[in-house]
């Protein structure tokens, strides 16, 4: 009889081994054969006609509920990789690692180096690196929610591989060991602040540079407390050995911070988006609009995905005027201050269940 690690491992083996139900989904097309796979994920990449040598590479994690496909149709990352000439790789979760097909952000095993989903997603990048001729040295990562704590967790477990990172409504690194602590950090509650930074420093034998760190959150956000936020900043902060943001400014309407290091490196940045509740922050018209409003993609006046990718240095940091007709998507009511429909015991019975903790 397998043990419950086994039968997973036994699950996951299973679902890599499955033929992609599409080998193309809209812009994205499936990664088959990238070496080891110890999470089970799937793999999918965009990248644009006529790429030029050595362009950089966005790593994008959706949240869960969502897939590939549908986190790049509402972010509109294939957009802007098109028009600025970067490649894209999207990790996709599977039900049989995850029955919310959330990153499992929260497991040891997926989140140490050498291991898990953390493996599988080094492995992508390797591979799409070499097979695209990409720029090793411009190798990015951003996610959503549990996308965006997984996010945490590669920029500590492989810090040499990332140039930077976007953290969008997601948690520090190595807070959390199973679901109902996981539950618990994400309402902000037992978070140990003592040891923040040497959890990252403890990931990897890695001395720096370490990678630049942006972190998006809605103040409203009644998913993942916004004190999550605050807490990956000061995970990070002690990494950069940076004191107060040099820099506090209003942009959209919210408020941005900055940090630099003595060279003056940016560093850190944080958004607090006013009055969004739990998702990606979107601009829907103007020069920077990008992606589709819908569920945690949000109407607020500003887009993350165009301002993660200028703080990146792969897009200009003013976006060049275009068309009013390419620029602007129907107008949408606002979901800003909308709650999530999250429901955290459902999501908790689910996990359990899946683990085989309770009954069906």
């Amino acid at each position: 009889m397998r043990s419950i690690s086994d039968t997973i491992s036994h699950l996951r083996t299973m679902a890599a081994a499955e033929p992609h139900p599409d080998q193309r989904t809209g812009p994205l097309v499936a990664m088959d054969d990238f070496g080891r796979n110890p999470g089970g994920l799937r793999g999918y990449l965009h990248v644009p006609h006529d790429l030029p040598a050595h362009a950089p590479l966005v790593v994008v994690l959706h949240g869960c509920t969502q897939t590939a496909a549908t986190y790049d149709h509402g972010s509109g990352w294939s957009t802007l990789a098109d028009r600025f000439s970067f490649a894209l790789l999207f990790p996709e979760q599977q039900r049989a690692n995850n029955p919310n097909l959330c990153f499992n952000w929260f497991s040891v095993e997926d989140t140490r180096r050498g291991s898990g989903e953390v493996e599988s997603i080094r492995e992508m990048v390797a591979t799409a690196v070499e097979r695209h001729g990409l720029d090793p040295a411009r190798v990015f990562v951003t996610g959503l929610s549990a996308g965006g704590a997984m996010t945490s967790a590669l920029l500590a477990c492989h810090p040499e591989l990332f140039a930077g990172g976007a953290i969008i409504a997601g948690l520090p690194f190595d807070t959390a060991h199973s679901v109902p602590e996981a539950m618990e950090r994400m309402r902000g509650r037992g978070h140990d602040r003592t040891s923040l930074s040497d959890r990252v420093r403890a990931a990897s034998a890695h001395s720096g540079p370490w990678p630049m760190v942006s972190v998006w959150h809605g103040t409203a956000d009644m998913t993942v407390a916004p004190v999550n936020a605050a807490l990956i900043i000061d995970q990070w902060r002690e990494v950069h050995r940076v004191g107060e943001p040099d820099i506090v400014e209003r942009v959209g309407g919210h408020t941005r911070r900055a940090w630099h290091d003595a060279t003056g490196r940016a560093v850190i940045e944080e958004y607090r988006v006013t009055a969004m509740g739990h998702g990606t922050p979107l601009a829907t018209n103007g020069d920077e609009a990008c992606g589709v409003p819908g569920p945690h993609m949000l109407t607020a006046n500003i887009s993350s995905t165009y301002r993660i990718a200028a703080a990146w240095g792969i897009v200009p940091a003013a976006a060049p005027s275009r068309p009013v007709a390419t620029a602007a998507i129907a107008p949408q009511r606002p979901a800003t201050a909308r709650p999530s429909r999250f429901d955290p015991t459902a999501t908790i019975n689910d996990a359990l269940r899946a683990a085989g903790l309770i009954k069906p």
